[in-house]
């Protein structure tokens, strides 16, 4: 008997919208299928305590080894797709097994003098047309009710279509118009099945024609000025449209397509391949791939379209394949397909409609199914372990770094020059530990430099820690050793000597608490040192910690063009192989530093936009300054108001108001701006911001 929580899902990692998940056993046979609104709710139900759950229920959860799911649009496209598996996987623990009973199908028996419409369950029979299956009998039933306005077939039993034949009164389906009454002859045996026969045609997805037909006939009535007629055709196209939503039909024109979607990363791929049939979702594939070489979203098509059509032939091949990207050889690739099929296929982008819409959900279950891999993939303490070893036996460290910090410049041509540190321990991101800088020891854009500053910054905190929680005990003679160099010899990198007092801390550092018990900020060294970038950015970084006299840190840098790891004084860079955890765990951790980094440089510079000299007043919030600008109307007209004028705002008191003037009059223009050409007066901007 299997623990579940041995394959319970960590937290975040289910979505929150509709979709179908299956549970599987060891040997990966699918044993249930169930659909929910919200997947997150309702797979979580499974996962409480055992002794609170139906003993059918906690039976097949302790059989069960896994338990996946797909994610759909609708709720419509979670029932058709339950039903589909139920029907192709056959689980044993699904109820519908317990009574012996099938799904209910839709029937329409065309083998009869007048072909009725009826639920059927159990084996098919010969001569009768089959939708579905079904969920509920009362699913069918609403659907054919809304269909008969429009295609009004027989759907009475034996029994009565004889007594009503006899009698020669229909029944009450037929003086509502409902059925064309073919049992006292309102309509001829060759009429009603030809009203059939539309009736399958539409169930069956060729939908698009009637809908427009009518909608046509609809416009013709209502012009020739036949306003009851033009409004029972509305309320028949009305009618089909809802019975559309209620058969479940994906695509509306019955295609038989593949839909085949890809979310992929640098290091990995995840592809998705929808199975439409009928206009129906029929089956899902998927699969993650490593991206052993280097190859685009239109390389991974291809290789998906050769591993799915490869040994297929005929209806195997759908007439259509939808893909994100087309091949680098499309006419090949659909020259190639068109012959294991027979006939030709189209293999294309959608671009609107319902195959877009499609896709899109498709492409939402490869995003998913890649998210869901990175996160197994990362928190398995097996992989992250060896990780670390691969890392330290390419680098030729001692041991394994269990703490890593990555360090990243962000700017935007040379403005808002920013870095970042993250810090991964045990292989895992420590986001509490992340920090930032702003670049101050000079303007403009120099990335070594930058890189230099940053190192040189982060581990004169590191040693100012050190020396005030006394672990440097013994100080060194001067001009050697760390005391020599540290934070109180040394100012900014390429400065010269530190003035006198502490080193200013980047820019989210806080003077810590002497008794909170908490980890200082700074305090721990890291094993590792990844820089993102090549040979300069690693000298820069080695050349800080020496002037630090810090000697125990290793350094590397990832460069982005070939993944290749750089170490201080090689020529030649280390190459880790593309499968390699240990250059997987490196690029999550370089490329979680760039996100940080441009995150904040994005920031700072919106913020640059935004400034006002109200900005600049202690104590002055959000709200109160747009209150300001509200009440004045502008930074212009709150310049020209006295302090009292100012105190009449609500919230202002007297000592922010006089903060408020002051910081206005030292920004306040010299004197009015002049257009030299015509000697007009300019006027200051009314904005919100000077």
């Amino acid at each position: 008997m299997a623990d579940p929580s041995s394959y319970r899902p960590k937290p975040g990692q289910i979505p929150d919208s509709p979709g179908v998940y299956k549970f599987r056993d060891e040997h990966r046979r699918v044993i249930y299928v169930g659909k929910a609104k919200n997947l997150r709710q309702r797979v979580a139900n499974y996962f409480q305590d055992l002794a609170n759950l139906h003993p059918r229920t906690r039976t097949m959860v302790t059989t069960a080894a896994s338990v996946e799911w797909t994610v759909v649009s609708t709720e419509v496209e979670a029932l058709q797709l339950e039903y589909s598996w139920i029907k192709e996987f056959d689980p044993r623990f699904n109820v519908k097994y317990r009574d012996d009973k099938s799904y209910p199908y839709l029937a329409v028996t065309l083998d009869e003098e007048f072909p009725r419409v009826q639920v059927m369950r159990g084996a098919k029979k010969k001569g009768v047309r089959y939708f579905g299956p079904y969920g509920h009998a009362w699913a069918i039933r609403e659907t054919v009710d809304l269909m008969l306005r429009v295609f009004p077939v027989r759907t009475c039993s034996a029994g009565v279509f004889k007594n009503a034949e006899r009698t020669g009164r229909p029944c009450l389906l037929g003086y509502i118009g409902k059925c064309s009454a073919p049992c006292v002859g309102r309509v001829t045996p060759e009429e009603h099945r030809e009203l059939a026969e539309d009736f399958c045609d539409f169930m069956a997805g060729r939908t698009g024609a009637y809908i427009r037909r009518l909608e046509k006939e609809m416009t013709r009535a209502a012009e020739e000025m036949e306003y009851e007629r033009a409004a029972r055709l509305r309320d028949d196209v009305g009618a089909l449209k809802r019975a559309m939503e209620k058969s479940a039909v994906v695509l509306a024109d019955a295609t038989d397509a593949d839909l085949i979607a890809v979310a992929e990363d640098e290091l990995e791929a995840a592809l998705q391949i929808f199975h439409v049939r009928g206009g129906r979702v029929r089956g899902q594939r998927g699969w993650v791939t490593d991206k052993v070489e280097a190859v685009d979203t239109s390389g991974l098509v291809e290789h998906a379209l050769q591993q799915l059509y490869g040994e297929e032939r005929g209806d195997a091949v759908p007439k259509e394949v939808l893909v994100p990207a087309l091949p680098e050889d499309p006419e090949a690739v659909s020259q190639w397909l068109a012959e294991r099929r027979g006939s030709q296929v189209s293999l294309r982008i959608p671009q609107r409609g319902d195959k877009k819409d499609l896709m899109a959900t498709v492409q939402r279950n490869a995003q998913q199914a890649l998210g869901l891999h990175k996160t197994k993939r990362a928190s398995d303490l097996t992989t992250r372990s060896r990780a670390l070893e691969e890392i330290a036996e390419a680098l030729g460290l001692d041991a394994a770094p269990l703490r890593i910090e990555c360090y990243d410049v962000s700017h935007l041509q040379g403005d808002d020059v920013v870095a970042s540190m993250v810090v991964f321990e045990d292989g895992l991101a420590r986001k509490s530990e992340y920090r930032r800088f702003q670049i101050k020891g000079f303007e403009g854009q120099d990335d070594v430099r930058s890189m230099h500053e940053v190192i040189g910054r982060r581990f004169k905190r590191y040693l100012q820690e050190k020396e005030r929680t006394g672990e440097w005990e013994e100080q060194p003679p001067s001009g050697s050793g760390p005391a020599a160099t540290g934070p109180a010899a040394t100012g900014p990198a390429g400065s010269g000597p530190a003035p006198s007092g502490p080193v200013p801390a980047p820019d989210d550092a806080t003077e810590p608490r002497e008794d909170d018990g908490r980890p200082r900020r700074f305090a721990y060294p890291p094993q590792l040192v990844v820089v993102d970038g090549g040979q300069p950015q690693v000298a820069a970084a080695q050349r800080a910690l020496d002037e630090l006299g810090i000697d125990d840190i290793a350094v590397c840098g990832l460069a982005k063009r070939l993944e290749e790891v750089w170490l201080p004084d090689d020529d030649d860079p280390v190459v880790l192989p593309r499968s390699s955890e240990g250059l997987y765990l490196l690029q999550r951790i370089r490329d979680e530093a760039h996100r940080f980094a441009i995150t904040y440089q994005r920031a700072k510079r919106a913020k640059r936009i935004r400034s006002s000299p109200l900005d600049d007043v202690a104590g002055l919030g959000e709200t109160r300054k747009q209150a300001l600008i509200k009440h004045f109307g502008s930074v212009k007209k709150l310049r020209q108001a006295t302090i009292d004028e100012i105190c009449e705002v609500p919230g202002v008191g007297r000592r922010t108001a006089e903060s408020v003037a002051v910081a206005l009059a030292a920004t306040a223009p010299a004197g009015p701006a002049v257009n030299t050409a015509t000697g007009e007066i300019i006027e200051e901007d009314d904005g919100g911001s000077s």
